[in-house]
């Protein structure tokens, strides 16, 4: 399958060997920035409505609305079978809790949005901005390295 988020508010799955749609998820307000996998099979999408929402594939719904970034969500990574992290143009990234729905850390120090984040081995992620900066954030001791 292929994930893809659009500007039409949607999340389409699409099955490859017959490169049709096969599901639509709709929930977001505006367009669709960003979608990753969890371990479960859960999926997570990331908005210019400022929100991340969690999905359950099996039933087709939304389970969780995560909400705190103050400008649009770029970027998903998953960290682990509970925790995802997100960039954002408010220029932070956020480490959520996507059982609970709660924001567990913020970290702050581009001067740009966050376009994109990925997760590195050992605790690490690494972020990109527009401020055309890549910062590698420690978060077992929550500093940029």
């Amino acid at each position: 399958m292929v994930i893809s988020g659009s500007d039409d508010f949607s999340i389409k799955i699409w099955n490859l060997e017959t490169t049709k749609e096969f599901l639509t998820l709709t929930g977001h307000t505006r367009g669709v920035r960003a979608v990753a996998v969890l371990p479960d099979g859960r999926l997570i999408s990331g908005s210019s409505d400022n929100t991340i929402k969690v999905w359950n594939l099996e039933t087709q719904k939304e389970e969780l609305t995560l909400t705190g970034h103050k400008g649009w969500v770029n970027s998903l990574a998953v960290l682990s079978d509970r925790e995802i992290i997100s960039g954002s143009s408010d220029r932070t990234l956020k480490i959520w809790d996507i059982q609970t729905g709660e924001e567990l850390l913020t970290l702050s120090g581009h001067t740009g949005g966050v376009r994109t984040v990925a997760k590195l081995p050992e605790g690490q992620v690494v972020s990109g901005s527009s401020d055309n900066t890549i910062k590698v954030w420690n978060l077992h001791s929550q500093k940029l390295l």
